[in-house]
């Protein structure tokens, strides 16, 4: 399985962006797809996921700004960011599960300037 993040950029702070991760390989709607973040400097944090049935849950830190959703024909799951805020700034990760096994993706950087 194999996944591949894009969409990240320089943003101002108040604007979007959306990120994309492409899977290839293993059933794509089986996965349940998470997005996760790791500041400089800092830990790698949880920032969503989307389940199988698209049921769908996030971190306090970005609840009611961003938005996960997932195009089966694609194989794509995507975080749509908005009112982005310079905390946001990081390499976003997108995770793929299914029962034990756990597929990580290169990341792709989202830089938020004030």
């Amino acid at each position: 399985v194999q996944l591949q993040a894009s969409g990240g950029g320089l943003v101002q702070a108040g604007g979007s962006l959306r990120l994309s991760c492409a899977v290839s390989g293993g059933t794509f709607r089986r996965y349940s797809m998470a997005w996760f973040r790791q500041a400089p400097g800092k830990e790698r944090e949880f920032v969503g996921v989307t389940r199988s049935g698209d049921t769908t849950y996030y971190s306090a830190s970005v609840k009611g700004r961003f938005s996960i959703s997932r195009d089966t024909a694609e194989n794509t799951v995507y975080l749509q960011m908005n009112s982005l805020k310079p905390e946001d700034t990081a390499v976003y990760y997108c995770n793929a599960i299914y029962q034990s096994s756990s597929y990580w993706g290169k990341g792709t950087q989202v830089t938020v300037s004030s």
